[in-house]
């Protein structure tokens, strides 16, 4: 089983690393039907609480390479992709909506008390939006974000606003950044070492946020 396991995120982080060889390969083997797979990629990435360690940004990226080379029509992959990323975050958001006053409920609970629903419905209220935004530029906070929002209850009409914002943001960002820089030399020849530098760069607002909280902490103590 640990070798199971072990050969599984071998080939995840060959998979992750090498995206663009893996990706050329899937459309030139498969055609049309990778569109069907990068859809549902961002959908679960994004609308699945358990799966926020699929790639995201990176996987727009070098998406938005083979765009450019021809290998795919960037006005349909723009357009799936916005549509996986909204609905994505809509489908995490109603999850966590339908889950939290049955998780809340408890009053004797140690760790899902009323007043932490009440405090995140307030939190969401006045920095929702900006949180829902932000959050789509940062792996596994994208994921859970739309969680966290659903079961704060957030209000949903404000919920899509920013979902919609976001979620288009976020693709134009990255598909267009791999369409227009991907395929210059410097970055074709490195294109691993891009995704890696893509994967650090996403994961450093989350880790700096940790660490000042981390130091707060220790001050307040």
């Amino acid at each position: 089983m640990l070798q199971l396991l072990q050969d599984l995120f071998a080939f995840f982080m060959d998979f992750v690393l090498h995206l663009d060889v893996h990706l050329e390969a899937l459309v030139a083997a498969y055609g049309p039907w990778v569109y069907g797979l990068l859809f549902l990629i961002v959908f679960c990435e994004t609308g699945l609480v358990v799966t926020p360690f699929l790639p995201g940004d990176s996987l727009l990226f070098v998406a938005g390479t083979l765009a450019a080379v021809g290998g795919m029509n960037v006005l349909v992959l723009l357009g799936l992709l916005m549509v996986a990323a909204v609905v994505g975050d809509t489908v995490n958001y109603w999850v966590g909506h339908y889950l939290g006053p049955r998780v809340f409920h408890f009053p004797d609970s140690r760790f899902f008390k009323k007043e932490y629903l009440e405090k995140t419905h307030a939190f969401y209220e006045k920095h929702g939006g900006k949180t829902i935004i932000i959050a789509r530029f940062i792996p596994i906070i994208r994921t859970f974000a739309p969680f966290v929002a659903g079961i704060g209850r957030m209000t949903y009409g404000r919920f899509i606003t920013y979902n919609v914002v976001g979620g288009v943001a976020w693709v134009l960002a990255f598909v267009l950044g791999g369409y227009f820089f991907g395929n210059i030399p410097i970055i074709k020849k490195n294109l691993s070492i891009v995704v890696i530098g893509i994967i650090i760069l996403s994961i450093m607002p989350g880790v700096i946020e940790y660490m000042k909280h981390r130091a707060a902490a220790r001050r307040n103590r």
